[in-house]
C-alpha cells in the first residue's frame, strides 16, 4: 500500500550474482537510511538478468542470495516493499505496452546496447562509433551470433520498472542516466500522445549527497561482478584477506609527497570508507615521507572491511536458512508491489482503448 504524503523512490539491482563492496557502500547502506522518509521500493531484477541467458538453477539461487542479502544490510520490509520483479506480472503486460510507444532508432542509439551487442557479436569499438555505422555492424555480423532482444528494450523494461509504481526519485549510477532519460522521454511522450497526466517524470535521488565510487581491486575502474575485481559482502575472512593482499600497487613512492597512482589511490579510497580518519591520517603520513608498507595497509584494509562484513555475512547465512521467512517477505513484497502496479496498468490499458465489453 503506498505511503501517503511521500515521495515514491524505486531501485532494483540485477539477479546476476552476490552483492560487493561496491553496491553496499554506493546502494544499501544509503537505501536503509532513507526508509523513514520516503515511500521506499525495492526489488531484485530477475527479469532484466534473463537478458544474459542464465542457467534457470543460478538465477533462481542468485534472486534468493540478494533478497538475503538485502536484509542483513537493513532493508526493513515493514518499512520498504522488497520484491522479486518477476512477481509482479504487471511488469511484463507493462512492458508490451509500453514498447508500443518506444522507436527501435532511440533503443539503438544507447550507449549500454551498443557496448552489450558488440561484446555479444564479439565486435571491439571501432574508430567510426556513429549510429550508421553500429547499424551496418549489426546488418552485417555473423549469422552465428545474435544479439538479445531483451538487450535492446532493456530501457523499456527498466522504465516500466519505475513508471509502473510512479516513482519520482530513482537513484541510478552514471551508466544508467541515460535510461532515466528515456523514462523520462517515454512518460512525456505517453502523457502527450493521449492527452493524459498519467506518469509523473522521476529524477536521480542522489541522497543529498556526492555519489560514491567505490573502486576494484585491479588497480582502475570501479568494483564490478563482470570485471572480477570485487570483495562481496559474504566472503568469508580467509577469501577475503587473500583478495585485498592481492590487489594491485606500485613499487612505492621515491620522493616526498610523491602523487599517488591509481592503484594506490584505490586503496586510499577505500581505507576512506571502512576505516577510522586516524588510521587513513596515519597511512597517507606514512606515504607522504616514504616509510610505508604496502603490505601493512593492505592488512589493517582486510581486517576494517571484515569489521563491515562479517555481521553481514552472518546475517545472510541466518537469513537464507529460513525458507519460510524469505518467503513470508516476498509474498508480502509482491502484493504491496502489485497493489499500486495493477492500478497503474489498468489506467494505462483504459487510456489505450483496450478495454472490456
Amino acid at each position: 500500500m503506498a505511503t501517503p504524503n511521500k515521495e515514491i523512490v524505486l531501485s532494483g539491482i540485477r539477479a546476476t550474482g552476490n552483492l560487493h563492496l561496491g553496491n553496499y557502500f554506493g546502494a544499501l547502506r544509503k537505501f536503509v537510511a532513507v526508509q523513514d522518509d520516503y515511500d521506499c521500493n525495492f526489488f531484485i531484477a530477475d527479469l532484466h538478468a534473463l537478458t544474459t541467458n542464465p542457467d534457470p538453477n543460478q538465477l533462481h539461487a542468485n534472486v534468493k542470495s540478494i533478497l538475503a542479502e538485502y536484509l542483513a544490510a537493513g532493508l526493513d520490509p515493514e518499512k520498504s516493499t522488497i520484491f522479486v520483479q518477476s512477481d509482479v506480472p504487471e511488469i511484463s503486460e507493462m512492458y508490451l505496452l509500453l514498447n508500443m510507444h518506444v522507436g527501435i532508432g532511440e533503443l539503438m542509439r544507447t550507449a549500454s546496447f551498443k557496448d552489450k551487442a558488440r561484446k555479444a557479436l564479439g565486435i571491439g569499438t571501432p574508430a567510426d562509433d556513429s549510429d550508421e555505422a553500429f547499424e551496418k555492424e549489426i546488418i552485417g555480423a555473423s549469422t552465428n551470433k545474435r544479439v538479445n532482444a531483451g538487450l535492446l528494450t532493456y530501457p523499456t523494461l527498466m522504465a516500466v520498472d519505475i513508471l509502473i509504481q510512479k516513482a519520482n526519485k530513482v537513484p541510478v549510477g552514471k551508466d544508467q542516466l541515460q535510461h532515466l532519460e528515456l523514462t523520462r522521454r517515454f512518460a512525456r511522450r505517453f502523457n502527450s500522445f493521449y492527452g493524459v497526466d498519467l506518469f509523473p517524470e522521476p529524477t536521480d535521488f542522489d541522497f543529498g549527497g556526492a555519489p560514491v565510487k567505490v573502486p576494484g581491486l585491479d588497480g582502475s575502474g570501479k568494483m564490478g561482478k563482470s570485471e572480477g575485481n570485487c570483495i562481496y559482502l559474504i566472503d568469508d575472512p580467509k577469501v577475503l584477506r587473500k583478495k585485498v593482499m592481492r590487489a594491485m600497487t606500485d613499487e612505492g613512492p621515491k620522493e616526498p609527497n610523491s602523487p599517488m597512482t591509481e592503484p594506490i589511490a584505490n586503496l586510499f579510497t577505500l581505507l576512506e570508507l571502512t576505516s577510522t580518519p586516524e588510521i587513513v591520517t596515519s597511512f597517507r603520513e606514512a606515504y607522504a615521507d616514504c616509510s610505508i608498507r604496502y603490505g601493512d595497509l593492505k592488512k589493517q584494509l582486510a581486517e576494517d572491511i571484515l569489521n563491515i562484513t562479517t555481521p553481514i555475512r552472518e546475517r545472510v547465512n541466518d537469513i537464507l536458512a529460513d525458507d519460510a521467512y524469505l518467503s513470508q517477505v516476498v509474498k508480502r513484497g509482491a502484493e504491496k508491489a502489485r497493489e499500486r502496479a495493477s492500478q497503474t496498468l489498468a489506467e494505462m490499458r483504459q487510456i489505450m482503448g483496450i478495454r472490456k465489453f
